[in-house]
């Protein structure tokens, strides 16, 4: 059985979209054992622009093979990225060339990554598995009110209508997603298989052996408008000055918002620094006291299940979050020494770190319900049952 997988990251790439697609393939190859051969097609690392590694453009691994494509350099704008995406999509075509599969499966965020596994699950004949990462529609309508580019909104609901309904199976990485997809594709089967920790932290202490002068409240991820960072951090860093400090780790669209941000403010307790492997980030959750996280306060933000939320909950630190609607719910529900706070709401934030309990505590639960492994073999096993009900299906 081939299978063919599209994933715009994939290791050693830094993105959530990285990690899941890397460990779902691991998973399949050892559920399918030597009846799978898993073909993936992604990009060399280009996640930030100010983080770079190597990676080779192919490479064999157990039973599967990785191409990596080469992209045009781009930064994080909508234009930069469309050209890099048309460039993934031109290869993946050229690579497909006398090639066949027996199913497809396409990882997606940004909804494009969705488009392209439809429109190649139709030319090879293939029942098509989607792994929503994200409504991207639904956040484009509140990012882009109010502007020229809004326009373009309902050119992006044909294509996620087209994706959906060429979909044998769609599965969604929050129950947030379920009422607005079933909506737009009722008659579709659906799974919901969230993301995970990596094994990466696990079995690994985070109990910082020195002590902070001041506590450090660490945000680790992407900067971009989503997180809204530049509504929340300068405002409650000012707030906090000579009680606490702030470093915040990643890149992205609005990383010089917050820069000049903060540059307004005048405050002098908050050092951002470019993203870093996963080795030194786990040194890093290690030495700060309190983890953030902060979604911007847009409507569809409420149906989101941030990745972030499984790697810092592993760790066993307190964590701070700006969150609404499901996001705030899984939290309460799940993750123990978590305060909830409004996005952009400083004083919350604030308020919030007085909450929390400091130190390392034991999530062993949430761990064991939540960990990547298991999830991705969850998944796996019901890719491979829709594979073969499939074929099944069409040997009557």
């Amino acid at each position: 059985m081939r299978i063919l997988l599209l994933s715009f990251y994939f290791r050693p790439d830094l993105s959530a979209g990285s990690f899941r697609a890397t460990a779902l393939a691991n998973a399949l190859v050892e559920q399918g054992g030597n009846d799978v051969e898993v073909d993936v097609l992604t990009t060399l690392p280009n996640r930030y622009h100010s983080f770079s590694v190597e990676a080779s453009e192919e490479e064999l691994l157990g039973g599967i093979h990785i191409r990596r494509f080469k992209l045009p350099a781009h930064q994080s704008g909508m234009l930069d990225q469309s050209r890099a995406f048309i460039s993934y999509a031109r290869q993946v075509f050229d690579a497909l060339r006398g090639r066949s599969y027996d199913l497809v499966f396409a990882t997606s965020s940004r909804l494009m990554t969705a488009a392209l596994g439809a429109l190649v699950s139709k030319r090879l004949a293939a029942p098509l598995y989607l792994d929503i990462r994200d409504i991207f529609t639904d956040t484009m309508q509140d990012v882009l009110a109010g502007r020229a580019l809004r326009h373009i909104i309902p050119i992006f609901k044909v294509v996620e209508r087209y994706a959906l309904r060429s979909a044998a199976k769609i599965n969604i990485v929050s129950e947030g997603f379920e009422d607005y997809f079933r909506a737009l594709v009722p008659d579709r089967r659906f799974s919901i298989f969230t993301n995970g920790i990596d094994d990466d932290f696990l079995h690994v202490s985070f109990v910082n052996p020195k002590p902070n002068p001041l506590p450090i409240i660490l945000y680790a991820g992407n900067v971009g408008e989503g997180q809204g960072l530049h509504r929340v951090v300068p405002e409650a860093a000012r707030r906090l000055e000579g009680y606490a400090e702030f470093l915040i780790v990643g890149d992205g669209g609005a990383r010089t918002d917050l820069e000049s941000a903060l540059s307004k403010a005048g405050v002098g307790n908050v050092r951002i620094e470019h993203p870093v492997t996963r080795s030194v980030l786990i040194d890093l959750y290690r030495q700060a006291d309190f983890l953030f996280l902060h979604l911007n306060d847009h409507e569809a933000f409420h149906k989101v299940l941030p990745s972030k939320i499984f790697e810092y909950a592993a760790t066993g630190k307190p964590i701070l979050a700006g969150v609404k609607g499901y996001a705030r719910k899984f939290i309460e529900d799940n993750v123990e020494n978590a305060t909830v706070f409004d996005p952009c709401d400083v004083k919350g934030l604030v308020d919030a770190i007085g909450l929390l309990r400091p130190g390392v505590i034991s999530r062993e639960d949430f761990i064991r319900r939540f960990s990547r492994s298991n999830i991705s073999a969850a998944m796996a096993r019901d890719i491979l049952a829709l594979l073969s009900a499939e074929e099944r299906k069409s040997s009557v």
